[in-house]
């Protein structure tokens, strides 16, 4: 992460309530043919989520503590703030000095936005404005929120917006939370009710939509130079797994996050890109 930071462009992207095991179903059934591409081997990667609901989780993916691979560690994080005693904190590791991810890659220069979701991020008083008041800048309006169907087609908008007014010479990390997911999700699935409310279907039905937009997102992060990309879940959810529903509980539906990070590179011929760093 040392090479990546103050090179590229950074994207950050959490599929607010994603559960692994539907992640991984859909991308093997090739219901998600645009994420899918993306996935080193074409899998998601198996985590334990930093927390049981957006807010806490963010709070920790924000300090540098994402997602922790679901097997014996230690295991190096690609981001940390200088911590003395961190034992995951490696030589592939970029340190920052401040208290959270984002006011460190501002301090090195980058235009930190967030594009919000949830209502942990919609601005509309003191708990959803803590996340966002970490960004430089930060968009949320009713249409990026959880009740509208449209809500991911419409922050993709937003994000095409800011890229492309972006001046060329600007570094950008860009956080986006995908509300598409959490309930009330029942919309998505052609035929499902708002009476017969959301279930694992209409779950599933939620990332095809997101799907559907997500090479919009990635094309427009890319859109001036490489673009290093972090996709996951911020936690899971049940829907009646051994009794439950919902989250910000300790069931295994709700620890177990899909991961995934990768480059997007910038189109062929992009101003100022070396031809061999778009390979």
């Amino acid at each position: 992460m040392n090479e990546v930071v103050g090179r590229d462009d950074l994207l950050f992207v959490t599929l607010d309530t994603l559960r692994y095991d539907v992640a991984q179903e859909l991308a093997a059934a090739g219901r998600i043919p645009n994420l899918a591409r993306h996935l080193p081997g074409g899998a998601w990667q198996r985590r334990h989520a930093p927390g049981s609901f957006t807010y806490a989780s963010h709070q920790a993916m924000f300090a540098g503590f994402l997602p922790t691979p679901a097997a014996p560690g230690p295991h190096p994080r690609l981001f940390a703030a200088r911590f003395a005693g961190s034992e995951t904190t490696a030589g592939r590791t970029w340190v920052f000095d401040t208290p959270d991810l984002v006011s460190g890659l501002a301090a090195a220069g980058y235009r930190t936005v967030c594009v919000g979701g949830v209502g942990f991020f919609n601005r509309q008083g003191p708990l959803g404005s803590v996340l966002p008041g970490m960004f430089q800048e930060s968009h949320w309006e009713p249409e990026f929120g959880v009740a509208s169907p449209t809500s991911f087609a419409s922050q993709v908008e937003r994000v095409e917006e800011i890229t492309a007014g972006l001046p060329r010479e600007q570094r950008l990390f860009l956080f986006v939370n995908v509300p598409s997911l959490h309930q009330p999700n029942w919309f998505h699935l052609e035929g499902a009710t708002r009476a017969a409310g959301d279930s694992r279907a209409t779950h599933a039905a939620a990332l095809e939509y997101v799907d559907r937009y997500i090479g919009r997102l990635f094309a427009a992060a890319a859109s001036r130079r490489r673009c290093f990309t972090i996709v996951c879940s911020d936690h899971g959810t049940t829907y009646g797994d051994d009794g439950y529903t919902g989250h910000r509980l300790g069931h295994e539906a709700v620890w177990t996050v899909p991961y995934a990070h990768f480059f997007l590179d910038p189109p062929p011929g992009t101003p100022g890109v070396r031809p061999e760093a778009a390979v």
